[in-house]
């Protein structure tokens, strides 16, 4: 059920996407408390973005999941930044993340809904 979504002006390899696809999937999983099986990873690389004016290195996450609380936010941004700074060389104050506690009855899956 949680949802991360990574957009990115860094452009990457296979090897490189795939590392870090499983790497903030296994991160949101712990952060969470959530079975791994459970999270779903996208990664957009190489996309035409600017922030504060300039081009650098910079990201943009999306993490939806249901249940999520203000309390887990701030530990989750931290572990979030720091991935993307050790994966990515993005610098903390490049990545904007957006937090959404979706509510059980819309959130589908398997053909019905949490």
């Amino acid at each position: 059920m949680p949802y991360l979504k990574i957009q990115t002006n860094q452009a990457l390899d296979e090897a490189a996407r795939q590392t870090l696809m499983k790497k903030a999937s296994t991160t949101v999983a712990e952060q969470l408390g959530k079975p791994e099986n459970y999270v779903m990873v996208t990664l957009q690389t190489a996309q035409n973005m600017l922030f504060a004016g300039t081009d650098g290195p910079l990201a943009y996450l999306e993490l939806k999941s249901i249940g999520l609380s203000e309390s887990t936010t701030q530990a989750l941004s931290d572990s979030l930044c720091t991935l993307m700074a050790q994966e990515l060389d993005i610098e903390k104050n490049r990545t904007y993340i957006e937090f959404a506690d979706a509510p059980r009855h819309m959130w589908g899956w398997n053909g019905g809904t949490f």
